[in-house]
């Protein structure tokens, strides 16, 4: 309550409402935040909830994670899991640095519970991340890193681009997310078609084996990042794929480009070009979540992500087949206190 009645009212005054130096200016915060160890470990005794489970082999101390978009660059990763976060997925990445879109890219919907981006994965590459993360350490919690294709790059020579930076974020990564399902760059979505999708897996388990190897090591699980957009049949083939190629799991789901279940209030700012997130995403999200379940089981364990908005929400998504869930755009708009509720509720504690 007092984030939504004071703090993101202030946080809008100051940025004179534009909601991407609002994002900006608070990943910068708690990325001072990280080196303050006195002030982690506070915030973990009033965030923090311990509810362990293992996934894709990993173990995660709690089932509520931080989904791509907020913290591309990995600039606040040791802030997150004091927040409450029981892991962290950073990107989208891709090999090459790239400015995104012009701005404005970001737009919110408040009457909706929801925003609008066309970003278009603007960050610092996965070279910039690879030094960041041997300078500065993982999080103590299970870091995903999700990769992408540069804007500048081909579509034929999106397979190359994708192992480029498989090369040089494997080393970090206790998870690996593909994204090929970003509405906001050009011909992406091409790659979640069969033949696409089939060569691109191949080529990134292969190199992650040899990575692995290479290392002494076990090589990251790959997930699939998929849109909500897809019809049944064509998402029945792209699991299809992910199970001959090893993949560990499915990320449902990224935004979408419809626009249904938006409030009155926000039908101007819905005209914007770009991908959807937020409650109006919510039950699209589990039903592609629930799909994945009953078609492949646990052998293709589920992210749920998509308009997650209060522990009730995420009770659904798992019933819907989630293992785990991830939360960003809520986060945002409602701060903090979110993910504490969300987690203790899961937990079977009182959220307070």
């Amino acid at each position: 309550m007092l984030f939504d009645k004071i703090a993101r009212p202030a946080l809008y005054r100051l940025a004179k409402s534009d909601p991407e130096v609002v994002h900006e200016r608070t990943v910068r915060a708690l990325g001072r935040l990280s080196a303050a160890k006195p002030a982690l470990a506070a915030l973990r005794r009033v965030y923090a909830v311990d509810d362990p489970v293992t996934v894709f082999g990993i173990r995660f101390p709690n089932r509520v994670g931080l989904a791509a978009g907020m913290d591309k660059d990995g600039r606040a990763l040791h802030a997150w899991p004091a927040l409450g976060f029981g892991f962290v997925e950073v990107g989208t990445v891709t090999r090459l640095a790239q400015p995104g879109n012009p701005r404005p890219r970001l737009f919110t919907l408040a009457a909706s519970d929801a925003v609008i981006n066309r970003m278009g994965f603007n960050n610092a590459g996965a070279e910039a991340l690879s030094l960041r993360l041997a300078e500065s350490g993982k999080p103590p919690v299970p870091l995903g890193i999700s990769i992408g294709k540069s804007k500048v790059t081909p579509l034929e020579d999106a397979v190359e681009d994708y192992r480029a930076s498989l090369r040089a974020l494997h080393p970090y990564a206790d998870y690996v997310a593909i994204n090929v399902s970003s509405p906001n760059t050009p011909g992406l979505r091409e790659l979640q078609d069969r033949r696409a999708l089939a060569e691109l897996l191949a080529e990134l388990r292969g190199t992650a084996v040899t990575l692995a190897e290479e290392a002494g090591t076990t090589p990251a699980p790959l997930l699939v990042k998929v849109a909500p957009d897809l019809t049944d049949e064509a998402l029945a083939e792209l699991l299809e794929v992910c199970l001959e190629h090893d993949v560990a799991g499915i990320i449902a789901t990224n935004t979408t480009l419809g626009r249904e279940g938006l409030a009155a209030a926000d039908a101007r700012v819905a005209e914007e070009a770009g991908g959807l997130s937020g409650r109006p995403l919510a039950e699209r999200a589990r039903d592609v979540v629930r799909f994945v379940h009953e078609e492949a089981g646990d052998r293709l364990p589920v992210i749920g992500v998509g308009g997650i908005s209060g522990p009730g929400d995420a009770l659904r998504m798992l019933d819907a087949g989630a293992s785990l869930v991830q939360v960003y755009t809520a986060f945002a708009l409602h701060g903090p206190g979110l993910v504490r509720r969300i987690n203790r509720t899961l937990a079977g504690e009182p959220a307070r």
